[in-house]
C-alpha cells in the first residue's frame, strides 16, 4: 500500500515595480478557522494510481477554486513529503486571476467531534495573492520548498 498523493498548481504573477506573488488558499473547516501561519496551501488534492499527477493537479484546481486551470507553460517543482506522510507534487504556472471569482468546493465532516452531526465546509475558505516572502510565513511548512524551487524561475 502506497501513501496518499496530492497534486496541485501554484500560480504566480509578476508586477512591474513589485516582486512576484503566488496564489494560496486558506484551508477551510474548523481546525484552521483561527490559524494563519501554516494554514495556507497550494490548491491541490488527492489522486489515485489510475490518474496522472498533472491531470490531477488541473482537476483539483477546478474542484478547489471552481475555476478553469490556467493555460501556460508548467514549471515542474517536484514533490515533497508533508508531516503526515502525504506526497505532494506541484507545478507552477504563470497566470493571473481574481481571487473573488473563486467558488471553492466543499467537504463534509462530523462537527463537533462525536456529536453525530455533520456539517459542510469549504475546501478553501479564502484565496489570496501574496508576495513570496509573506507566502513563506503562511504556507504549510513542507510546501515552502515549492516557493524555494520557484525562485530561480522568477528572474
Amino acid at each position: 500500500m502506497t501513501g496518499k498523493r496530492s497534486a496541485g498548481l501554484l500560480l504566480y504573477r509578476r508586477h512591474i515595480g513589485q516582486g512576484p506573488e503566488v496564489l494560496l488558499g486558506h484551508m477551510g473547516g474548523p481546525f484552521f478557522a483561527r490559524k494563519d501561519a501554516g494554514a495556507w496551501t497550494v490548491p491541490k488534492g488527492e489522486y489515485g494510481p489510475e490518474e496522472a499527477a498533472w491531470d490531477a493537479a488541473r482537476r483539483e484546481f477546478r474542484e478547489e477554486l471552481g475555476l478553469a486551470p490556467p493555460e501556460g507553460e508548467p514549471v515542474p517543482l517536484g514533490e515533497v513529503r508533508q508531516t503526515g506522510g502525504k506526497v505532494v507534487t506541484v507545478w507552477a504556472v504563470e497566470a493571473d486571476l481574481d481571487p473573488a471569482a473563486a467558488v471553492p468546493g466543499t467537504f463534509t465532516m462530523e462537527w463537533p467531534p462525536r456529536s453525530g452531526r455533520t456539517e459542510e465546509f469549504p475546501e478553501l475558505d479564502r484565496v489570496a495573492w501574496f508576495p513570496v516572502a509573506r507566502a513563506h510565513e503562511l504556507i504549510v511548512r513542507a510546501q515552502a520548498t515549492f516557493l524555494d524551487r520557484l525562485a530561480p524561475h522568477l528572474g
